[in-house]
């Protein structure tokens, strides 16, 4: 314990959420186009296809990129999906993140 103070300024730690999204967003590469805004936004972590029509999974990153992509959780997705709702749990402090980079879960 103890120690100095930390370097890295508060609102620009690093958070876990998951997430899952309900509506039309299978079959609609939902996943394909989650992933490619994850990783223009520099965010780590997991989508998948659940067995009961959801599209669930985690994402790591800055606070405030983590934030921008719930919002297109939320809002946007893939061209040609529609989003009922997305619901986001489990959201935590991280000091480091524990994916390498965000990937497509079968």
């Amino acid at each position: 314990g103890g120690g100095g103070g930390a370097a890295m300024a508060d609102g620009e730690g690093l958070v876990s959420v998951d997430y899952e999204v309900h509506g039309k967003v299978q079959g609609v590469f939902f996943r394909k186009y989650t992933q490619g805004e994850a990783k223009r936004l520099g965010l780590v972590g997991w989508v998948q296809n659940t067995s009961h029509g959801t599209v669930q999974g985690q994402i790591q990153g800055p606070t405030a990129r983590v934030r921008e992509l719930q919002e297109w959780l939320k809002k946007i997705g893939s061209p040609q999906s529609r989003i009922s709702r997305a619901e986001f749990s489990n959201e935590k402090k991280i000091q480091a993140l524990e994916h390498k980079e965000f990937q497509i879960l079968k």
